[in-house]
């Protein structure tokens, strides 16, 4: 049974106003859907993206709703204003006018008083385009003037990361005061570190010391953002670097070390040191000045500058069957699984195997698979679905054309009302019906083209397969995502694409 979408979107400067709450916008498309002649035989299906933003569509309810869309279980799709599905103006036109028709999908923006089932073959006239735009600016209007309050803030010393740096939690007035539980464990790691304890040492025995990760510890207080599944507990390297160097650990308020690609985005980048906001004596330290320039003296980063680097065929592609990490490159000759050396009860303990064997391997095991595989497809399916679209769309040029006499004789008033909305009728059934087999040819071709252009490619992985002695960096890069590698010398490939072999 086909459904009709209900699409809440409510980000957090929309709060603000109760006009947009979740519960208002839920009450106005019921009604609305109500009213539709598909309530009688449709079934109503919310989707609710509390919290985010309309700039961009990496929203979970919104891609929930799309997937619906294309597998078609979706005949109507209900929101409040445009507003509330995006406000990215390319991005949202481009939904409305292109993926919502070809897929047959009816939208309705209630307060805009838009339906695409009343604008058929057109894109809703300057009005919509106009609000398309609107939505844009005021977003990035918005943006500019929150990006200046928070900059205020930061300068100030007032604004406050969600997220508390490990050993800290938020005080009563929003500033960060050392959390009894773990600000312990920070100290342990400066003091280690100024003893002259390297950064895999100290992960060791905090490990031996059954303390839980920085990751682990949210997940014990109801924050699920980390999948903690594989940590068993196990400290890493980089999480011990990254504590001793954060000077907010001196009380130092440090900020503005990252900033946004684009508005809307959630890629971010970070910013040269010099734009870095900092202010001594800030917040309460759980370690002294002194504590951390010495830990920070005696952590040790070489970096030879004349160093080669070597080129390993598998490096960042490898990783452990059993607990699922990267495995390491050990003295230029093993892959080594360094996440479990200290947990002797896991299997993958003190797990290796020698490069040179795991590339002859892989090689072998990609050409047996490559054997059965050479692509034997040809462009006939797709050359008779583009003539026979060529020959349906001549067909639709025809009716139009007659679509459009049929309305000269009616004005010149050669036949009446009745007789041209009968014939009219007619032929808006039959022009829709060309345009539906249109659409299902070019689709059909679309397929037979992308078959065929996926068999030359695996033809020339055969191709490029039988001329190869050894494994080499063009077919680890033109097949392999990872390979797995098992305490029993068996190894699993996961490819770039399923559709290989």
């Amino acid at each position: 049974m086909s459904k009709i979408a209900l699409y809440i979107r409510l980000s957090l400067e929309d709060e603000k106003y109760d006009s947009l709450s979740v519960e208002n916008q839920q009450k106005i498309l019921r009604e609305k859907a109500m009213s539709l002649p598909e309530f009688a035989t449709c079934e109503i299906e919310e989707f609710i993206d509390n919290g985010h933003t309309g700039t961009n569509f990496e929203r979970p309810a919104v891609q929930r709703l799309l997937d619906m869309v294309r597998s078609g279980e979706i005949c109507c799709i209900l929101v409040k204003d445009f507003s509330r599905f995006g406000r990215n103006s390319i991005e949202t036109g481009y939904f409305i006018q292109k993926v919502f028709p070809l897929f047959h999908v009816r939208f309705i923006s209630v307060s805009d008083s838009f339906d695409s089932a009343e604008h058929k073959g057109d894109t809703g006239g300057m009005d919509i385009a106009f609000k398309y735009l609107i939505n844009e600016c005021y977003s990035r209007d918005m943006s500019v003037k929150s990006k200046t309050a928070k900059m205020a803030r930061m300068k100030r010393g007032e604004f406050q990361s969600k997220v508390c740096p490990y050993g800290y939690q938020k005080g009563a007035d929003g500033r960060l005061v050392p959390d009894e539980e773990t600000a312990d464990n920070v100290r342990r790691i400066f003091e280690w570190a100024a003893s002259g304890f390297n950064a895999t040492q100290i992960a060791h025995k905090l490990y031996e010391l059954k303390i839980p990760t920085p990751g682990e510890v949210k997940t014990m207080r109801g924050n699920r953002t980390h999948d903690v599944s594989r940590v068993n507990g196990v400290w890493c390297m980089s999480t011990v670097l990254r504590i001793l160097e954060d000077e907010r650990y001196t009380g130092t308020y440090v900020i503005n070390k990252r900033h946004s690609v684009e508005i809307g985005s959630t890629h971010v980048r970070l910013n040269d040191e010099s734009e870095w906001i900092k202010i001594p004596d800030h917040h309460e330290p759980i370690i002294n000045r002194e504590l951390f320039e010495l830990a920070k003296s005696k952590i040790h980063k070489f970096k030879l500058p004349n160093k080669q680097q070597r080129d390993y065929l598998l490096r960042g592609k490898v990783f452990c069957g059993c607990c699922d990490h990267a495995m390491h490159i050990s003295n230029g000759r093993h892959f080594k699984c360094r996440f479990s050396e200290k947990i002797t009860e896991m299997a993958c303990h003190n797990l290796s195997i020698p490069i040179k064997d795991l590339e002859v391997v892989v090689f072998d095991t990609i050409r047996a698979q490559a054997s059965c595989v050479l692509g034997n497809r040809d462009l006939e399916s797709a050359e008779l679905s583009a003539l026979y679209q060529t020959e349906h769309t001549k067909k639709l040029c025809d009716l139009q054309e007659r679509k459009r006499k049929l309305y000269e004789q009616f004005v010149l008033g050669e036949i009446g009302g009745d007789e041209y909305k009968s014939r009219k009728s007619e032929m808006d059934v039959l022009i829709a019906d060309v345009k539906n087999v249109i659409a299902a040819a070019a689709e059909q071709a679309k397929s037979a083209r992308e078959e065929y252009e996926e068999s030359l490619r695996q033809k020339k992985i055969a191709d490029e397969l039988k001329a190869a002695d050894t494994l080499t960096k063009s077919l680890v890069d033109l097949l392999i995502k990872r390979v797995y590698v098992f305490p029993d010398n068996r190894i699993e490939i996961e490819y770039l694409s399923r559709s290989i072999f």
